[in-house]
């Protein structure tokens, strides 16, 4: 067992444990946008280990479970823990740019690092089967994209609730820096490397024409 992982996931129980029952630790150190552009950019780190409830927990860490070893497996426990931690930071930075004149931004999550393994997974075994609801079976490179897509969606419909945008900047983060560990990917998968870039590029496009 990776006891890198295990670290990981115990620091997220205990640290969301704490906001789950303490309300002011929870607001201390949760994702605030007008908080961090005051100064306090240790949210961008901190929120990505507070939880909304135990479900919300329950689901990043089982999916995180799931998805570390295969990036462990094929980059090393350390690589794992630097793309763990810089999709997080990814997350929040994205969430900073989109989000930067809405002052009462909240977020908290390690959904941002979580997809960003999810996605270096994606890039690093992209034949293998993902079981949706635990039933339905999908490639992991069409689910992928498929998230990424909805993410767009979520991101201009604002309407859910869900930090869709952290959930974007982590996968660009996992994308990004796995290609740059092991960038042999861009000639030994060039179709799953473009296919993957299509709404990371597609959210950008969006970006530049103001609808979103």
């Amino acid at each position: 067992m990776n006891t890198f992982l295990i670290a990981i996931i115990l620091a997220n129980v205990l640290f969301s444990y704490k906001g789950f029952n303490d309300y002011s630790f929870f607001r201390k150190y949760e994702f605030h946008l007008g908080s961090i552009r005051a100064g306090e950019q240790i949210r961008m780190l901190t929120s990505g280990f507070l939880h909304a409830d135990l479900g919300h927990l329950a689901f990043n860490m089982i999916t995180l479970y799931f998805f570390a070893p295969v990036v462990s497996a094929y980059l090393g426990n350390l690589m794992f823990v630097m793309i763990y931690f810089a999709s997080l930071i990814c997350g929040s930075l994205l969430t900073l740019v989109i989000h930067k004149n809405e002052y009462h931004y909240r977020a908290v999550g390690a959904s941002g690092a979580v997809t960003g393994v999810l996605y270096s997974a994606i890039l690093l075994q992209p034949d293998m089967m993902l079981g949706i609801f635990f039933i339905i079976p999908m490639p992991a490179y069409l689910f992928g994209i498929l998230y990424l897509l909805y993410s767009i969606y979520g991101m201009k419909a604002k309407n859910d609730g869900i930090g869709h945008t952290a959930h974007f900047g982590g996968a660009i983060g996992g994308y990004l820096i796995t290609l740059l560990i092991y960038p042999d990917l861009i000639f030994t998968e060039p179709l799953m490397v473009s296919l993957l870039t299509i709404p990371i590029v597609l959210l950008f496009v969006l970006i530049k024409k103001n609808k979103i």
